[in-house]
């Protein structure tokens, strides 16, 4: 009996720990090699888009990007970017499309930015 507690125990104990561990949500991927411009929408009075250029950034191979400002790493985890390392950490997008993304807030809801594939890069 007392051995029957023990392993009930341990096994508690296992779980809970397996379950604290934070999960990627979805298939891992990539995005397309090249620059990404960033803009926001603009309205009927002015320009379709306002270009916000301090947000360009350039994809390279094995999850690196440029920015301004240096270099880093991201991730893309079932259609949710994240921006682990470099001048845009914490910065995240939701993948719309293969070639547009669409900023996502602190508080988790899609903000007004987009950037989008530049179509001359490589």
């Amino acid at each position: 009996m007392r051995a029957a507690f023990i392993l009930m125990i341990a096994i508690s104990a296992v779980s809970a720990q397996v379950s604290a561990r934070p999960t990627l949500a979805g298939r891992l991927d990539t995005l397309a090699v090249g620059e990404y411009r960033c803009a926001l929408p603009g309205d009927a009075t002015g320009a379709a888009w306002q270009p916000v250029e301090e947000r360009n950034f350039i994809i390279g191979n094995a999850s690196t990007y440029a920015a301004k400002g240096g270099s880093g790493t991201y991730l893309l985890a079932g259609g949710t970017l994240t921006f682990t390392r470099g001048p845009m950490k914490g910065i995240r997008f939701q993948k719309k499309g293969s070639s547009t993304l669409r900023e996502i807030d602190d508080q988790g809801n899609l903000g007004r930015l987009r950037c989008v594939r530049y179509i001359g890069s490589r």
